[in-house]
């Protein structure tokens, strides 16, 4: 269902108190990541960061209904940041 078709559209009422604790949950969590990301040291964060990113591409764009090649988009993102995309193939390339 989407947004739009739910019977409250477009007047929604919220819980701001279950809102707020749901985000400070999520906060929390969020912190525990950054502090194990932290111990991991620059090398690994700075993969785990380039292989997030270039999975959020590639899932955002199959949801717009095109797909995208990951070492494509992985290289173009390294690239724009500075930063080695190590044996892949760079962004163009055949």
């Amino acid at each position: 269902m989407f947004v739009w078709q739910r019977p409250e559209w477009p007047r929604f009422c919220q819980d701001t108190a279950r809102l707020a604790e749901l985000l400070a949950d999520t906060r929390h969590a969020q912190g525990k990541l950054f502090g194990r990301m932290e111990a991991l040291g620059f090398e690994m964060r700075r993969e785990a960061t380039l292989r997030i990113l270039t999975e959020d591409v590639v899932k955002t764009s199959e949801i717009e209904g095109e797909t995208l090649a990951p070492d494509h988009v992985r290289s173009s993102i390294a690239n724009r940041l500075g930063l080695d995309a190590g044996d892949l193939r760079q962004a163009g390339a055949s």
